[in-house]
């Protein structure tokens, strides 16, 4: 692993993002809209029932949470988009930087897009709803790192697809993590889940992580099953994707990498 080749690929995605509006409006423009409606349907709930008064931060908790998942998977599978469309792939790879750098070097400018797009969503949605991030004290920490981890699993899988399929399925860039949606009981407790669903819900590392950000919520303290079984779920499915991922790229190259461009 060389750092210095890591360090430019991170300089390369981040100067391509100052420039580049469609990745500026998926950092800002879409989550700004997701809060309002969000935001607003919440609150018309909450002045016109008295049954659910912390539906507020459930909706907007719960939006801020997917949004760390959603955004660590779509840095991976998009910056991986972004080389096969200035049909750069190939330079990428014949250079001395290695798949391991380059994943190492994504992982890292997810974690640095996460932050920025959740800091402003948390900033937005204080000023809108007096919303504060931080009801959470020191669970926002670990919630952080095991959403990350699903974000990263899930785009390791999409972008080895990609890898393999090229543009027949680029939209699974954008829509791929959504499948996990219904199963990470986002905004509505496991239990509300068909059986067979729920069945799957206890696989889905996520589901833990709303679940015990909803405990918090209602009770103030978590049960830390909940916090462990969704990093222990998370490891096992990063190290596997990752592993899916490099032998996609290997397939791929038998193949030559240049028929994705």
């Amino acid at each position: 692993m060389n750092w210095n080749r890591i360090f430019g690929i991170i300089v390369r995605y981040w100067y391509s993002w100052r420039h580049n509006l469609d990745r500026l409006t998926d950092s800002f423009y879409w989550p700004a809209m997701d809060l309002l409606l969000w935001g607003l349907t919440s609150l018309y709930i909450k002045n016109t029932s008295t049954d659910f008064p912390q539906i507020v931060l459930v909706l907007i908790s719960g939006l801020i949470f997917w949004m760390v998942i959603w955004k660590s998977q779509y840095e991976i599978t998009t910056n991986l988009l972004q080389e096969i469309w200035d049909k750069n792939l190939v330079n990428i790879f014949a250079a001395p930087l290695t798949i391991a750098e380059w994943v190492g070097a994504v992982m890292i400018m997810g974690v640095i897009k996460v932050v920025i797009t959740i800091s402003f969503a948390s900033l937005l949605a204080f000023f809108l709803y007096a919303f504060n991030i931080f009801i959470y004290g020191i669970f926002i920490l670990p919630f952080f790192f095991s959403l990350v981890l699903t974000g990263w699993a899930a785009g390791f899988v999409v972008a080895g697809l990609i890898m393999r399929y090229g543009f027949r399925i680029q939209a699974l860039a954008w829509a791929g993590v959504y499948i996990l949606a219904p199963f990470s009981a986002i905004y509505f407790p496991v239990s509300l889940l068909p059986i067979w669903a729920q069945k799957i819900a206890a696989i889905v590392p996520s589901s833990y992580i709303f679940e015990g950000m909803r405990e918090v919520l209602f009770t103030g303290q978590l049960s830390f099953d909940k916090l462990i079984i969704s990093i222990a779920l998370n490891l096992i499915y990063l190290v596997l994707s990752i592993m899916f991922f490099v032998y996609m790229y290997n397939k791929s190259r038998t193949f030559g990498l240049g028929r994705l461009i």
